[in-house]
């Protein structure tokens, strides 16, 4: 069982102010030195990576779809361990699921898998009465569901507050605050940018979630709603752990190179990767060191693999491409077999051009942006034995992307799914993809990469 306050904050549907709402919480209540957590429910890193730059520790993804329903509320309790007050922020509608399975994947479902009450962000701008029909439709349409109550957002005036307030008063939904408008102002680096202003904790993004914590703390009553966080009753099962389930025998013989260094893709601000796969990787032996991809000129020293999560922005091609010292590093860590994972934009960066900008030049592919974005998850298949899964082995990952790359798999492909031809590259130590996978949901990657990364730093320093 795990004990932590916690909130799960929805809304009706996309556009309500829920992301602000969240931030700002977090924000607010880490001012008054509460140690908090942030979460995200769905797939999305850039959300979560907010969440935990205004939590001050890793913001975390929990999704059923990638990684199991039975894991998100283990997930939870390992990442909001020791907080007082965890903050998970909803995705779309309350009660939707971009895969079709509301009863396991969407917010709704999350908040009752964890016993959480669930605060609804309501964008009342042209509302009136009719938000008491509409909250109590979102509270009764499931009893299982806590709603424990509502945020009005972009309210007009006083006179429109006390109007709203004595309607949800009438069905005895409590209100915790009002926004008014332009009051969560839209401060945040454009989403373009992904997680690059996070990881590199840009000045504009940390002001961004300052004027949001500002913005909450005036408007909203952090003392019930701590009141009402507090009030949740244990998480039950117990917490995810991403040490091995059977320890290696610490009388045993310790293996030369017990400790690789594998560099992971980030900045001071985090990786661009879910935080559990560094943990998955320290874990099962590994000295994990954080490299930054746009800034950085040289590996880690003595690296013996490379992670490079989908989070890195496609936008960045160009100070990708300056970064000429250190694609050149990735070539020769990649030529010698060295164990080397991309995902998303981390593909196109191992690719000879992209959109006419020379990148690593380690596989012979040519990526192009193109408008719109593919968008959406796979139940993927194996085409190719590598380190992150062997042949036949299925997954479930992420698509996000809007450029693609020609060819689109290379001889030995990564992945194949129904309806699509297969993708991504196997070579030597690289898979390389732009499915995007949690090593959370698939036990014992960590541990092969590890393994993988071992044998490798036995064949010494690149040559």
């Amino acid at each position: 069982m795990t004990v932590v306050p916690r909130l799960v904050l929805s809304a009706p549907s996309s556009g309500h102010g829920t992301s602000a709402v969240a931030l700002g919480l977090l924000a607010a209540f880490a001012e008054r030195g509460l140690d908090v957590a942030g979460f995200k429910v769905g797939p999305d890193q850039v959300d979560a990576g907010y969440l935990g730059l205004a939590a001050g520790r890793p913001g975390r993804t929990l999704d059923a779809r990638l990684v199991g329903p039975e894991r998100v509320p283990a997930l939870f309790g390992h990442g909001a361990a020791g907080a007082g007050l965890a903050v998970v922020q909803g995705t779309m509608g309350l009660y939707d699921s971009v895969a079709g399975q509301p009863e396991t994947e969407s917010t709704a479902a999350v908040a009752i898998a964890l016993r959480s009450p669930v605060v609804l962000v309501v964008d009342v701008a042209s509302m009136g009465q009719s938000v008491a029909a509409l909250v109590h439709g979102f509270r009764a349409y499931d009893e299982q569901l806590w709603l424990g109550g509502v945020i009005l957002n972009r309210v007009a005036s006083p006179r429109h507050e006390a109007m709203l307030r004595e309607a949800l008063d009438d069905v005895g939904v409590p209100v915790y605050g009002a926004v008014r408008r332009h009051e969560l102002p839209p401060v945040l680096p454009a989403r373009r940018h992904g997680l690059a202003p996070v990881a590199g904790r840009d000045a504009d993004a940390l002001r961004a979630v300052r004027r949001l914590g500002e913005a909450v703390a005036a408007t909203l009553d952090l003392d019930r709603l701590l009141t009402l966080a507090r009030s949740a009753p244990p998480v039950p099962g117990e917490p995810w752990s991403p040490e091995p389930a059977e320890p290696a025998d610490p009388s045993g013989p310790v293996p030369a190179g017990a400790s690789p260094v594998i560099a992971v893709a980030g900045g001071p601000g985090g990786d661009y990767g879910p935080a559990e796969t560094a943990e998955l990787l320290r874990a099962a032996g590994a000295e994990v060191v954080r490299f930054d991809p746009l800034r950085d000129e040289a590996l880690p020293a003595g690296a013996a693999a490379l992670v490079v999560g989908g989070g890195l922005p496609e936008s960045y091609a160009e100070q990708l491409s300056a970064n000429r010292r250190l694609c050149i590093a990735v070539a020769e860590l990649a030529r010698t077999g060295r164990p080397v994972l991309a995902e998303g934009t981390g593909l196109l960066w191992l690719a000879r051009e992209l959109d006419g900008l020379p990148m690593c030049g380690v596989l012979d592919a040519v990526g192009a942006s193109r408008d719109g974005v593919v968008v959406g998850y796979r139940s993927a298949t194996a085409r190719t034995d590598s380190v992150l899964a062997p042949a036949g082995a299925t997954v479930v990952g992420y698509k996000e992307h809007r450029a693609v790359l020609t060819p689109r798999a290379g001889q030995a492909p990564a992945w194949s799914w129904d309806g699509g031809a297969p993708e991504g590259f196997v070579w030597r130590g690289v898979h390389a993809s732009q499915l995007m996978v949690h090593w959370a949901g698939q036990p014992g990657v960590g541990a092969r990469v590890v393994a993988a990364a071992r044998a490798a730093a036995t064949l010494g320093a690149p040559a």
